[in-house]
Order: C-alpha cells, then sequence, then structure tokens
C-alpha cells in the first residue's frame, strides 16, 4: 500500500496497454490468449495518460509540503505542466484531441474557464487524476477541489469533475486499506452524497454556464447521475464476471471518463491480489486499453505497494526516475 507502488502501476498498466489500444478484443485474444498481456512490452514506452499524470503529480510536488492545496497556485502549476506536455517533443503517443485543443487555447491566453472543452467527459479527465489521491493528509474537500479542477483545464463536463473525483477517492482508500468489496458501494455513496455539491471555489462560477443547466448543483448533479449509473452495471457485472468476455462489453469501452472507471474497476475487482493477471486483463480490452490499464494498475499497486509487480519491471518503464520521485515525497510523509 505505497504510493511509489501506485505511480509505477498506472506506469505498468499504460505500457501494457500500449499496444492493444486500438485492436479488437479478438484481436487480442488471439496474439496475446484469453488471459492477455502478462509480460512488460520491450522498451517499456508509455503514453500520454502517464504524461500526464507525471503533470500532475509534478504540479502537487510544487505546492509547500505539509500544507492544505492553495487553489490559485495549484491551478497554475497545472497549467504551466500541462502547456509543457502539450509542447514537448515525447507528446507523440496519439493524445488526446480534447487535450490538445484546451492546452491550445490555454497557450493563446485564455483563461481557463473559456479555455476548457466544456462538452468533453472523455477519459483524458481521469486518466491522469490518482496522484491527487495519493497525497497524505489532505482534507476531503480539498481532494475533491483538486480532482474536479484538474480535469476542468480540459475537459469542463460535469460527468469528467465526477468520475475524475471518484478516480481520486477510490485510489485513496485503497491506499488507506479499504477492501476491494468494499470499494464499489463506497463510491456509489459518494455519488449520492456529492450529487449538488459545486466545488465552487475550485471550480468558479462560469464552469457551470451551460444550456440547460440554471443553477451550479443542477450542472453538478447530471455528472454524479451518470456515473452513479455505470457504477449499479458495475456493481452487477463484479459478481460474476466471465473472463472469457471483453470487460468493455459490462461496463463500456472506457474512451469516456465514467467508463474508464467503471472497467478498470472490474478488471481489478476479477483479480484484486493477482497484478498482472488483472492488468493482462485490463490490457486486453477491445476499448481505451491503456487508460483502462492505467487505471487499474494505479488501483492495484495503491493496494499491494511496488513489491507485487515483477522486480525487473522498474527497471525498464519509462520516466522511472520521474514516477519514483513522486511516490517517495508521499510515502515518507
Amino acid at each position: 500500500m505505497t504510493a511509489t507502488g501506485s505511480m509505477f502501476g498506472l506506469a505498468f498498466g499504460d505500457c501494457m496497454g500500449k499496444p492493444t489500444e486500438f485492436q479488437r478484443f479478438e484481436e487480442i485474444v488471439q496474439l496475446y490468449g484469453p488471459q492477455g498481456p502478462t509480460l512488460l512490452p520491450p522498451g517499456g514506452l508509455v503514453t500520454d495518460d502517464t504524461q500526464m499524470a507525471l503533470a500532475v503529480a509534478e504540479a502537487l510536488l510544487e505546492q509547500p509540503a505539509g500544507a492544505d492545496l492553495a487553489v490559485e497556485p495549484f491551478t497554475a502549476s497545472l497549467i504551466e505542466h500541462f502547456l509543457a506536455w502539450a509542447k514537448s517533443p515525447d507528446n507523440n503517443r496519439a493524445p488526446g484531441m480534447t487535450c490538445l485543443r484546451a492546452c491550445g487555447n490555454l497557450s493563446s491566453g485564455q483563461p481557463w474557464p473559456q479555455a476548457t472543452q466544456r462538452g468533453s467527459k472523455g477519459c483524458g479527465a481521469n486518466m491522469r487524476v490518482t496522484p491527487i489521491g495519493l497525497v497524505p493528509d489532505l482534507p476531503e474537500a480539498t481532494v475533491a477541489g483538486a480532482a474536479q479542477l484538474q480535469s476542468a483545464l480540459t475537459h469542463g463536463h460535469a460527468t469528467a469533475l465526477a468520475a475524475s473525483d471518484l478516480t481520486a477517492f477510490a485510489t485513496r482508500w485503497l491506499l488507506a486499506g479499504m477492501a476491494p468489496s468494499d470499494l464499489v458501494p463506497a463510491l456509489r455513496e459518494r455519488c449520492q452524497e456529492q450529487r449538488r455539491v459545486y466545488h465552487g471555489d475550485w471550480l468558479g462560477d462560469d464552469l457551470w454556464r451551460v444550456p440547460m443547466r440554471n443553477s451550479p448543483e443542477e450542472f453538478i448533479e447530471n455528472g454524479w447521475v451518470e456515473c452513479g449509473m455505470v457504477l449499479g452495471v458495475l456493481a452487477k457485472a463484479a459478481e460474476n464476471p466471465d473472463p472469457t468476455i471483453d470487460p468493455c462489453d459490462y461496463t463500456g469501452e472506457g474512451w469516456i471518463a465514467e467508463e474508464a472507471l467503471a472497467t478498470a474497476l472490474l478488471c481489478f475487482l476479477m483479480y484484486p491480489d493477482e497484478p498482472v493477471r488483472a492488468l493482462g486483463r485490463a490490457a486486453a480490452t477491445g476499448g481505451d486499453s491503456d487508460s483502462i490499464a492505467a487505471l487499474a494498475g494505479a488501483f492495484l499497486g495503491a493496494r499491494h505497494g511496488l513489491d507485487a509487480f515483477p522486480a525487473h519491471w522498474p527497471e525498464h518503464i519509462e520516466y522511472r526516475e520521474r514516477l519514483a520521485r513522486a511516490g517517495a515525497a508521499w510515502d515518507r510523509t
């Protein structure tokens, strides 16, 4: 149960899902067998999922240690790191167009509430959010606000915000020792508790002003309702999933934020104590395999720590020094 395990687990899953992302489930099974991949691909290359998770992690590391997050400095750090990612020559891993468009708007000087893509709830909102769940001792309201803010900078849809919140809390709770069997009920309960909570101190008074929404509470409620619906499907699917069926057939292909969370959780819950097997299951999906496997890996690493993965994997994963630095900062405190 370590932050280091979660950071590396995300990268391991991302790396394993990278070669299978645009393949059909039947093609993946033909190549790797019904269990999916079991080895880290040669070179250990990751995608924009890990790159952007590191952007969030390093924005967090720039904030004063031992203190609550302040909204404006954290927002400025996030934007700085997102723009550095957008301009990096390493940003050549089929990055999401929503992130690129929003970063382009930010780069031109637009305030983030205007730069964001308000209609997008793509999984780019929450494939990068898990580091926020790893920072020790943050108040729950800060975790929620920060998780939703990092989504809002690029993906302004209410469901993207809610799914990012839930993803961060799933990571946080697993890190704290929550049993896997308790995770989905806790997330569903959070959907009900937070249904009309709009974090205006983090999100401001402009983001919610979209057609058909007359108040901040009405805006955010739609996101929590959509997340609650897919978690209800997940709860049923997790009772007895068929390991020969594509997990996406149960909870969605993961291109959108709530489905990425649900399908990653399904893969995690199928094999909660077998990290490599769970990652193989997540990578063997006919949808957004790298994002699904990245989130599953973050959950597995938070639960088990780095030692649960093959000992040689950390030496062969891209960005290992940056992953280790973030994990060590939060494991030390």
